[in-house]
């Protein structure tokens, strides 16, 4: 297992638009990824539970994978939500 922390710059948070990209981005990961954001498991390979989150700009969320491209996949995943902004 793999994981990291990052800091939702976004001033919208993971909206429509960004949780849409995520989902995206982590759909091309084989490993199981998970959102850990107030005490919950959040799947980033769906839509609905991103949205669901409802994750503020300032929010620290951990991202964590456990398979075999899970170290590439929370590098990608965290550089992403770096780099939203709206």
């Amino acid at each position: 297992m793999f994981s990291t922390t990052v800091v939702v710059n976004n001033k919208t948070g993971l909206h429509a638009r960004p949780a849409s990209q995520l989902m995206e981005l982590c759909q091309k990961f084989e490993s199981d990824l998970c959102i850990l954001y107030s005490g919950t498991e959040v799947n980033p390979k769906s839509i609905i539970d991103i949205l669901s989150a409802g994750i503020k700009q300032g929010t620290a969320i951990q991202l964590t994978a456990e398979g075999p491209d899970e170290q590439a996949a929370v590098a990608e995943i965290a550089a992403f939500i770096e780099s939203l902004i709206e």
